[in-house]
């Protein structure tokens, strides 16, 4: 796999390589078109979505933080509370 994978690798960097150096020179010759498309009727499909809830916040807890010695610190850290959906 990781051979093929290389082989695709090195044909791409050629046809970047030619045309950049002018080796292959690529021209419109035709204007393009999108076909037509409609669409009409249907309904989609509906759904019943219970999802989790998520609850982000700060709580003080105490640190050691260095100093030219150390002392104990309170400060609010980040906090995630995930409840999962019933």
């Amino acid at each position: 796999m990781r051979a093929l994978l290389a082989i695709v690798l090195v044909v791409v960097i050629g046809l970047i390589a030619a045309v950049a150096f002018g080796l292959i020179d690529v021209n419109k010759t035709q204007e393009g078109k999108l076909p037509e498309v409609r669409a009409e009727g249907g309904q989609l499909p509906g759904y019943d979505v219970k999802t989790g809830e998520v609850q982000v916040g700060t709580t003080n807890t105490t640190v050691e933080v260095p100093k030219v010695g150390t002392e104990t610190k309170t400060i609010a850290v980040p906090t995630v509370a995930v409840k999962k959906a019933h």
